[in-house]
């Protein structure tokens, strides 16, 4: 199975929701290449910021963006290939895995009714034909993609307030709970880990919510672009947004994308100089616009002039590289007490959403009773540091890397934890500062979506989520998290023993400190 093709599978058999214990998330993986972190190649020193935003003097010139190397892009398919129709599959599921145009697909097959599938159906995938190439501007840096370390003295309460459009007014309800449009895209930006600068020059640029008092009623339903009644409303609309920014962001990091296909059924060659952040927002605008539309959003008139508008020329607030070349994972230990009987129940998925990383593991207690049930057992710091954002069964814990720096307890720069699922009960609160071992919460099914009680881990560095199986392995308490390519599959290694992922309670996934 070709590169290409396997990379986009992992991300469309991700985006199901797994029965048993798995969490509804996915993304993408790798293999790891574990090295030690005593190694000499290991070492990084710190990194300071000044977290104040840049300036530019009236009249300076404007950089060229930093070159990046050309990617090795997946090849593209020679031949057409055949696929038999499985349970729970949709013919948009299977588009996306091969990365071909729905309409293709229905073209091909002579399709009446491509809503309706047979299990067992032969459908003839066609290859890959592009019409062309996309461009090489490069509209954003990576740093303004992610939640990184230049949002931290960003405002964003503030700046939306200051604003003449139908943004400073707007509230909707979430879960019952009136929030404003500031909090709105803090939510979707802390959530997703995607910058609030970037969501706010889409939301402009697609819709005139900063500078428009009296958007269309299409623009205030759906703000982003989505014609979709199940995705209206901001909330709806920006996280949509974010997972599809990261799609593109993280796909391009592993190398997974080669072709673009926008609405209209265009199919174009990627341009492999790039960078990550660009590839995102391409990604993002390639869900929504026919070709002339399309080349024009991610041109030089399109969303860089908005977002340089109302933010200043992008390139100013990047941070290269975003992740260093010695970056390496402070120790971290399993998230449950010494002595406790539980169960890891999902290999490498999605930190958060199906467009993020395959950054996040799951464990599970042990235990006869199934589905969402309450639990006394603990989940426990996976590590030093203080606790700085707990809501809706999520908990951000900032770490303490002493090779590094200390925690300065924001979670959008060095390395952050979440933990996610952790019930209301008993929970820790913002501003205790913990050290590894000490208890967090019990487990749940509260945040997200989850079909069983268990917590699941991720990690950010600077605000990008890190793979739980690629070149910086997540480790916990020496065992090592290792990858099959299929969300939520895999492995812990140590000395020898392996524990398999299992949604469920095996011997063959059960763990302990």
């Amino acid at each position: 199975m070709q590169l290409h093709r396997r990379l986009a599978a992992w991300l469309w058999i991700g985006s199901v929701l797994l029965a048993g214990w798995a969490c509804a998330r996915s993304a993408l993986s790798g293999k790891p290449d574990w090295i030690a972190p005593d190694s000499p190649d290991h070492k990084v020193k710190p990194t300071t910021f000044s977290f104040l935003p840049p300036t530019r003097p009236p009249g300076s010139p404007i950089y060229t963006p930093t070159p990046d190397f050309p990617h090795d892009l997946p090849p593209l398919r020679s031949e057409a290939e055949s696929y038999t129709v499985k349970p729970g599959d949709t013919l948009g599921n299977i588009a996306l895995a091969y990365n071909v145009p729905l309409e293709q697909i229905i073209a091909a097959n002579q399709l009446r009714d491509p809503n309706v599938l047979e299990v067992g159906q032969e459908l003839i995938i066609p290859q890959p034909t592009p019409q062309g190439s996309a461009p090489p501007f490069k509209i954003i840096p990576d740093s303004e993609l992610v939640y990184g370390p230049l949002t931290v003295h960003f405002d964003l309460a503030a700046f939306i307030n200051q604003q003449p459009g139908y943004i400073a007014r707007y509230t909707e309800e979430i879960n019952d709970q009136k929030k404003t449009a500031a909090e709105v895209v803090q939510r979707v930006a802390q959530d997703y880990s995607v910058n609030p600068r970037l969501l706010l020059a889409i939301l402009e640029y697609q819709s005139g919510w900063l500078s428009n008092p009296n958007p269309t009623k299409e623009q205030r339903n759906y703000p982003m672009g989505l014609f979709d009644e199940e995705r209206k409303s901001l909330y709806r609309q920006l996280a949509w947004a974010a997972n599809q920014l990261n799609r593109g962001y993280y796909l391009w990091r592993v190398n997974g994308l080669a072709l673009w296909n926008l609405v209209d059924g265009t199919t174009l060659r990627i341009d492999p100089t790039i960078n990550a952040g660009t590839a995102a927002v391409q990604h993002f605008f390639a869900q929504l616009y026919p070709l002339e539309s399309w080349r024009r959003a991610v041109s030089e008139e399109g969303l860089f002039a908005t977002y340089q508008r109302w933010f200043g020329y992008p390139f100013d607030y990047a941070i290269e590289p975003l992740l260093p070349p010695a970056l390496y994972q402070p120790h971290f230990q399993l998230p449950f007490e010494v002595g406790a009987k539980w169960v890891f129940t999902g290999g490498p998925h999605g930190a958060w959403d199906t467009g993020s990383a395959w950054g996040a593991l799951d464990f599970a207690p042990d235990r006869e009773a199934v589905g969402c049930v309450p639990s006394d057992e603990w989940v426990v710091a996976m590590a030093n540091g203080p606790i700085v954002r707990v809501g809706e069964g999520v908990v951000i814990q900032d770490v303490d890397d002493p090779q590094s720096s200390p925690a300065d307890g924001f979670e959008q720069t060095g390395w952050a934890l979440l933990y996610l699922h952790i019930e209301s009960r008993d929970r820790v609160s913002v501003g205790v500062y913990l050290k590894a071992g000490e208890r967090i919460g019990h487990p749940s099914c509260e945040g997200g979506l989850s079909s069983g009680t268990h917590v699941h881990i991720a990690r950010k560095y600077h605000g990008e989520w890190i793979p739980a199986d690629q070149n910086i392995p997540f480790v916990l308490d020496g065992w090592v998290s290792v990858g099959t390519g299929v969300a939520y599959d895999g492995f812990l290694r140590r000395d020898g023993v392996e524990i398999e992922a299992y949604a469920g309670q095996s011997k063959k996934n059960r763990i302990s400190r």
